[in-house]
């Protein structure tokens, strides 16, 4: 295959190639290193992750803190093992040369077993980094849950909030390397648009970045992480809990 590389790639699809490439390192950089007065959610969320450990340090029990963190490694779990499905599905099809030209054939693509065998790979490229940031992430949180379990119940203990801060970072490590995971994911997705041509590869690539910088700069669930005074009050003063400001009081 590798002797036939230089004629099944067109300039156009090295460029639509180069491009889905640019857009997924520029989308993670974008999003993890975002301009200072616009953050993201993912830089958003940082702050209420520390704030997360700090509450934590008072709360006793701690089954609530305990569930959520189980339920983020099960997130994880979740798509890693979707992405290893992922993988295998595509080296079995890679593997038959015959089923590629069926492939081929039955969907009637403008290309070859050659050009398509090439396509696949890139998708096998980008899910099997979103596997290897999963498994990461993955085992991050369960860093996570052992300086979680470490952080004294008691807020007068001197290790107590050092301790919850260190857990805190981590946490935001092991977030880091999901939302990685999950870009890349969104990518995989829009490499399969090569399938049908360079100019669909192009199309798919804006269409993702598109949607996941609206979702991490443009969208309501930013909004509302951001400034809950944009909410409905009833709702952050919901009645029976706590005091309510002079203008919702009956």
């Amino acid at each position: 295959m590798l002797i036939d590389l230089p004629a099944a790639l067109m300039p156009l699809d090295l460029l639509a190639v180069a491009l889905l490439l640019l857009a997924w390192a520029g989308t993670g950089y974008l999003c993890e290193n975002p301009p200072s007065g616009r953050p993201s959610v993912s830089v958003l969320m940082k702050d209420h992750r520390r704030t997360w450990m700090r509450e934590m340090v008072s709360r006793s029990p701690r089954i609530f803190d305990a569930s959520v963190i189980d339920s983020l490694r099960r997130g994880t779990a979740f798509f890693a093992s979707g992405s290893m499905i992922a993988i295998g599905g595509g080296m079995a099809l890679i593997g038959n040369r015959d089923r590629l030209e069926t492939l081929v054939e039955d969907l009637t693509l403008a290309t070859d077993a050659v050009r398509l065998e090439l396509r696949v790979i890139l998708v096998l490229f980008i899910v099997a980094n979103a596997f290897l940031k999963f498994v990461w992430a993955h085992r991050v949180f369960g860093y996570c849950a052992i300086l979680m379990a470490a952080v004294p119940n008691d807020p007068e203990d001197a290790r107590a909030y050092p301790l919850a801060a260190q857990a805190a970072e981590v946490n935001i490590n092991a977030a880091r390397n999901f939302n990685s995971g999950l870009r890349a994911v969104f990518f995989a997705l829009a490499a399969i648009g090569w399938l049908l041509g360079p100019v669909a590869l192009i199309l798919t690539t804006v269409a993702t970045s598109f949607a996941i910088l609206r979702a991490e700069f443009l969208s309501g669930t930013r909004a509302a992480i951001l400034d809950p005074s944009g909410l409905d009050p009833r709702l952050l003063y919901p009645p029976g809990f706590g005091p309510r400001p002079p203008d919702l009081r009956d």
